[in-house]
């Protein structure tokens, strides 16, 4: 199956997502952002940002999607070389980017974290988890992410 795939203008962060104490910003607002300017068109976006994200409950995130459906955020602050104090690194930089992109994108397919840590899936709450799992689903995701493109597929014939 061809999905086409559009790079939209950039939008800014919202002012109101900034918490000036903890100099990050809040994804949920950030994603809620994203939703309201959503392209009429897209079965899916994914905003990237390079600011530091967090929630509440968490000291940081990645990223954030709607589960089961049309929208989420990744960060690439925290995936760069850099801000761990150590030398640049494009190549890694941009792996560890494509999987927060995937894992996002697979919550918006109603996917929910995986017990395998090879699974795009599995739940990263450190570079290093970023670094262990592969830039894929599990059988079993890829399986359910198939049904719901078929799903898509049938409703909107891309």
């Amino acid at each position: 199956m061809n999905i086409p795939v559009r790079v939209l203008p950039p939008i800014k962060n919202p002012v109101e997502a900034l918490d000036r104490d903890r100099k990050q910003y809040y994804s949920t607002r950030i994603l809620r952002s994203i939703v309201n300017s959503l392209d009429p068109d897209a079965l899916r976006t994914v905003g990237i940002t390079d600011v530091d994200l967090f929630i509440p409950i968490l000291t940081y995130v990645f990223g954030e999607a709607q589960l089961d459906g049309t929208a989420a955020i990744v960060s690439g602050a925290r995936l760069r070389q850099e801000y761990y104090g150590l030398k640049p690194d494009r190549r890694l930089y941009a792996e560890r980017l494509f999987k927060e992109v995937m894992h996002e994108l697979g919550h918006t397919f109603g996917l929910t974290h995986c017990d395998l840590e090879h699974c795009v899936m599995h739940l990263s709450n450190t570079v290093a988890g970023v670094d262990k799992k592969r830039a894929d689903f599990c059988t079993n995701h890829w399986d359910e992410v198939g049904k719901k493109l078929k799903e898509l597929e049938r409703a909107y014939g891309t």
